[in-house]
């Protein structure tokens, strides 16, 4: 047997991971009271993932900031020792009371409170962005975990059959009926097997690290799975599928809210023409009558009222308007980018997962029946000395190239699946 034969025969373990994909009954692992299947672990992540949290957080943050924009300017309070022909502090000759407060232009408030509330809403949108992902990730984490349980189990039984063969070629060199190198061919092959399930085993561990690290435990933390895993085909229309990626994703939600956002922001731009005002008011106490208005009246009330000039509208306001239009247009042409882009890739990932959904179940019904039945008829053959050992590790190599196929359908499937629901912003929910 070739070595690429050899290595076919570890990659191929995993068919029976991809064939219990399909039964919606099958559990690739302990089920019981205590473990979690994959629903629960999302749960669990989003409420406990770091990212979520701090997407969480900017959200309420950003949700603070929309009632502060119609609170008025904060009021400036003066108080003058006047005229004082000492030091300043004593002997003074008036004492002032002065208050002023800014206003803006009315209407101001009202649209930077609607920038803030669609700021609050992007951050929204970008937080269940970030659960949307971590949802994603979890679900793509434990789908590796079963499938990695599953490839230690059948790689085992593997090691059985080769060492099956093994007793075959050794039985049939005992007997002079084939070379040595069969027996080491064959020998080799174990070995090999066996090292792979090393292998298998060090993955395993760093795919439950990694669901660990989604649900922030500790790296090595035991975690014990409902490996129940459901197989369905997609059987929502693309049609549909479109127009819910329209009405749900959050990237393209969140690039009509920053295009309102600019379109706001240019209405704030030309706002900058109209004047802000100031009103104060000023209280005079005259502490000698000779600095009074008059010798019988020695205090005074005053107001004032001001406004700003935008007499350099031609660098300051009118570059503003420019840029605000400038936003407004590429915030338009961002929104036009994200639909286009997020139609195409939802095309292109369903039909990329009909097509691996296809591909799987040809190989379930057909290709992998034919080609274990095609590797055990070699098996007997061989033994009754019908045909070569190139033979047989052909057989057992078209076998295993056959599930190792399979498997990667399999696995494109669900990938295909899982990205699918983050085009579209949503679960499935088939």
């Amino acid at each position: 047997m070739s070595i690429q034969a050899s290595r076919a025969v570890g990659a191929a373990v995993i068919s029976v991971t991809a064939l219990l994909m399909f039964v919606p009954t099958a559990v690739c692992g302990a089920s019981g009271n205590e473990s979690l299947d994959v629903t629960q672990l999302i749960q669990v992540a989003l409420e406990v993932n770091p990212r979520v949290r701090a997407a969480r957080a900017r959200w309420q943050s950003a949700e603070h900031s929309i009632r502060q924009n119609y609170a008025p300017n904060d009021p400036t309070f003066i108080y003058g020792n006047v005229d004082s022909p000492t030091n300043g502090f004593d002997r003074a000759a008036d004492h002032t009371i002065a208050v002023t407060e800014s206003f803006q232009f009315p209407g101001k408030a009202f649209f930077q409170a609607d920038r803030a509330r669609q700021s609050a809403q992007v951050a929204r949108l970008q937080y269940e962005a970030v659960e949307r992902d971590i949802r994603a990730a979890v679900e793509t984490a434990f789908y590796q975990v079963s499938l990695d349980s599953a490839l230690l189990a059948v790689n085992a039984e593997n090691i059985d059959s080769l060492q099956r063969v093994l007793k075959v070629t050794q039985v049939a060199y005992a007997g002079s009926q084939v070379t040595q190198t069969d027996f080491i061919s064959a020998e080799f092959d174990l070995a090999t097997a066996r090292q792979q399930q090393k292998g298998f085993r060090v993955n395993e561990q760093n795919d439950r690290t990694m669901l660990n690290q989604l649900m922030n435990r500790p790296p090595d933390a035991p975690l014990a799975l409902d490996e129940t895993l459901v197989f369905k085909p997609l059987t929502i229309p693309l049609d549909a599928l479109g127009s819910w990626a329209v009405a749900r994703r959050q990237e393209i939600l969140e690039a009509a809210l920053t295009a309102k956002s600019s379109s706001t922001a240019l209405t704030l731009a030309r706002l900058e023409y109209a004047p802000d005002f100031t009103v104060g008011y000023t209280f005079d106490n005259y502490l000698i009558p000779s600095a009074g208005p008059t010798p019988n009246s020695l205090q005074d009330h005053g107001w004032a009222v001001g406004f700003n000039l935008p007499v350099f509208f031609w660098i300051k306001q009118r570059e503003d308007v420019r840029r605000a239009a400038s936003d407004l247009e590429a915030a338009r042409d961002d929104l036009g980018a994200i639909r286009s882009q997020t139609a195409a890739q939802v095309t292109a990932l369903y039909r990329s997962a009909r097509f691996a959904y296809d591909n799987a179940i040809l190989y379930r019904d057909t290709m992998v029946p034919l080609s274990r039945q095609g590797f055990e008829v070699a098996l007997i053959a061989y033994e009754s000395g019908k045909i070569d050992f190139v033979t047989l590790a052909g057989a057992l190599r078209r076998s295993y190239d056959a599930r190792v196929n399979y498997l990667q359908a399999a696995n494109q499937f669900m990938a295909n699946r899982v990205a699918l629901e983050q085009a579209v912003g949503a679960p499935l929910g088939e």
